[in-house]
């Protein structure tokens, strides 16, 4: 699933007319970067929400791109708005399988490899969520979460680092006792994906990794600009 449903409202005045996930960052679409690289990893089947200028994006992509199909769920049509990370998810569990990737649609990461050896190795965990995580940029110097010596994450620690939005999930995270929305999501309940997790965590069910590959939240013009003079 590629998360591409928010505002923007820090990249203003370019998100008044582009949706952030199109944006361009060295010559594609910011959404383009986790599409390709899931592509190929074997990824082909992706999820789409969509709810600032939504309608940009299937008129971008339609319900094909290179090898990969599209498919979307359209909070803003459906709801006036967009339903936040957890909310989005469980609106579009019906089109994601038992375990899904999911990735932010504005996150540049352009060395991350989407692997089935990382799906497997996270089916045979048992665990509900394997998050990525990367060293604090300098807009995040605390960090979220923090990784225990047996991979496990922790809501609280020492030494904490940023979330990068790359993560697998199953299904059963965004159900009780983590989670109160039902399938669907038919009412359109928002609600924030942090709190869902760190339930998760306290129970010991959630595992995370490093990821130090370049990295960028591309959440103001500044970073997008220097993005694209590093090229």
């Amino acid at each position: 699933m590629i998360l591409a449903a928010g505002r923007g409202e820090r990249m203003r005045p370019l998100t008044d007319v582009t949706p952030k996930p199109l944006l361009d960052v060295q010559g594609k679409a910011l959404m383009q970067w986790p599409m390709e690289a899931l592509a190929s990893g074997g990824f082909t089947e992706l999820v789409v929400n969509t709810a600032w200028l939504g309608e940009q994006i299937p008129e971008r992509f339609g319900e094909r791109y290179q090898d990969s199909t599209l498919a979307y769920s359209h909070e803003g049509r459906d709801f006036g708005g967009a339903l936040e990370t957890a909310g989005g998810i469980v609106r579009a569990l019906p089109l994601l399988g038992d375990m899904f990737w999911v990735v932010a649609g504005d996150v540049f990461a352009p060395d991350f490899v989407f692997t089935q050896g990382s799906v497997d190795r996270f089916a045979a965990s048992g665990r509900l969520a394997h998050l990525w995580l990367v060293p604090n940029p300098a807009h995040n110097p605390k960090g979220d979460f923090g990784i225990r010596s047996d991979g496990t994450a922790l809501s609280d620690a020492a030494q904490k680092y940023t979330f990068s939005t790359i993560a697998l999930y199953r299904a059963e995270l965004f159900a009780p006792p983590y989670c109160a929305i039902p399938p669907g999501n038919v009412q359109g309940v928002k609600a924030a994906l942090a709190p869902l997790l760190r339930t998760a965590m306290d129970a010991g069910r959630v595992s995370a990794g490093m990821y130090r590959g370049q990295w960028a939240d591309v959440g103001t013009p500044d970073r997008l600009r220097e993005l694209n003079r590093s090229r």
